[in-house]
């Protein structure tokens, strides 16, 4: 059986993949970062992570 050990991030303008070790939980769903787990990677110029661009317009 395999084990899930990394997942993207559930902000639907992220591309990050996040070790389930480190994600941020909200509801059940994991998240790179504070940002994109409140909602505002938009607003705050993403989550800060090399190559992700969620903060671009």
């Amino acid at each position: 059986m395999t084990t899930v050990t990394q997942m993207k991030c559930a902000c639907p303008h992220c591309l990050c993949i996040v070790s389930l070790n480190d994600a941020i939980m909200v509801d059940g769903k994991p998240y790179c970062s504070e940002v994109c787990a409140n909602g505002t990677c938009k607003e705050n110029s993403g989550c800060g992570h090399a190559g992700c661009g969620c903060g671009s317009a």
